[in-house]
């Protein structure tokens, strides 16, 4: 895990763009077109794939590091324009429809930050992490939560934006 102290914000690389117009219109300044292709495509198949096998291995030739029995469920949407900053440790577990960004286009800038996603953490259904947040080991994040910051080990998140809970989710009275 990384130092606690240290704001997600401090992790981001920074990119200033020049001009009239926000940053996304510099995108294909940022990447190549054509690897945004063919990674769209491949998100595309790793959202719509039932199998885990072919999600992890397409992960893997994205760049992204994937450890083994990683679950990336439906509609689960890795970064497409950088998804050599995504981690995802062994037997984690990424829920339907979650998006794991490892880029922002703001205004003026855009910033990239990796995304680590711990061992058994899991994260819940269409909730999102921005980048150069980890979620620690044995970590869970529930639905719909808006993940701005780190998750430490064992701890779960809720709400946006996500913040610790008392007593978990998903544990029996």
């Amino acid at each position: 895990m990384r130092t606690p102290t240290v704001s997600r914000h401090d992790r981001l690389d920074r990119h200033p763009t020049a001009g009239p117009r926000n940053s996304l219109w510099h995108w294909p300044t940022a990447k190549h077109p054509l690897r945004v292709v063919v990674n769209y495509l491949a998100v595309w198949l790793i959202r719509l794939s039932p199998s885990l096998r072919l999600k992890n291995w397409l992960l893997r030739r994205l760049g992204a590091t994937v450890g083994p029995g990683v679950a990336f469920g439906l509609e689960a949407t890795p970064d497409v324009f950088w998804p050599e900053h995504l981690t995802i440790r062994a037997d984690a577990i990424v829920g339907y429809d979650a998006t794991l960004l490892c880029h922002e286009f703001l205004t003026e800038e855009y910033r990239t930050g990796e995304v680590i996603v711990g061992e058994r953490a899991l994260i819940g259904a269409s909730a999102v992490v921005l980048p150069g947040v980890e979620i620690g080991a044995d970590a869970k994040v529930a639905a719909n939560s808006l993940v701005t910051e780190d998750v430490p080990p064992g701890t779960t998140v809720a709400g946006v934006p996500a913040r610790p809970v008392e007593g978990g989710v998903g544990r029996d009275e």
